[in-house]
């Protein structure tokens, strides 16, 4: 494992999916409530020196018409969600200077401008956290490590709808496009103010 060292203005912090709807979920190996902890904990890190704190939500019409419907084995149950579904918990934000993102698929790239906000701002890094590993944060790092973006996985931070996913995400797929840390690890690899 190499030793990590961050660059507060080149980072960005990138929060997928830590919203009322999906943080209610059952989740593993993490519980939700921890996921949330230690992403607030990292976003009040960045904040604190000034880098870029992206805050990502997934959100659809009221007649879900730009819900991707693609005929699958195992479609998400029809219904619809409360009317909170989509705001952020009040632990991760926002805070005034986060970018916020709302996207309509896993991925936070495709359909928003979150690579042209990283770019604009300079960032080469990306750190992920987030819920689900296998679904947001997975599919927002594949994307990110097509565009270039070095990548740091908070291991902590995230967690799976099941302890499965998560354990074969974090060991089989985020090795081969980043690297993999724990919460405070990431908290020592960026300077102190």
């Amino acid at each position: 494992m190499t030793a990590l060292s961050l660059d507060p203005t080149t980072t960005a912090l990138v929060v997928i999916d830590l919203q009322r709807g999906i943080v209610a979920r059952q989740c593993g190996p993490h519980a939700a409530a921890d996921v949330v902890a230690h992403s607030a904990q990292l976003a009040d890190a960045f904040r604190k020196l000034g880098a870029t704190v992206v805050l990502v939500n997934v959100a659809f019409a009221t007649d879900k018409r730009d819900m991707l419907t693609p005929p699958v084995d195992s479609p998400n149950p029809p219904s619809q969600p409360p009317p909170d579904w989509s705001q952020l918990v009040p632990e991760i934000g926002p805070r005034e200077g986060d970018i916020l993102i709302t996207k309509h698929q896993w991925g936070a790239f495709y359909g928003t401008e979150l690579d042209l906000q990283l770019r604009r701002r300079g960032m080469r890094t990306i750190v992920l956290c987030g819920i689900a590993t296998n679904f947001g944060v997975e599919s927002t790092a594949r994307d990110g490590w097509e565009r270039g973006y070095a990548i740091v996985f908070a291991e902590d931070a995230m967690t799976g709808l099941a302890a499965e996913a998560h354990q074969f995400a974090i060991s089989t797929i985020f090795p081969r496009l980043g690297r993999v840390r724990s919460t405070d690890q990431i908290l020592s690899a960026i300077p102190k103010k």
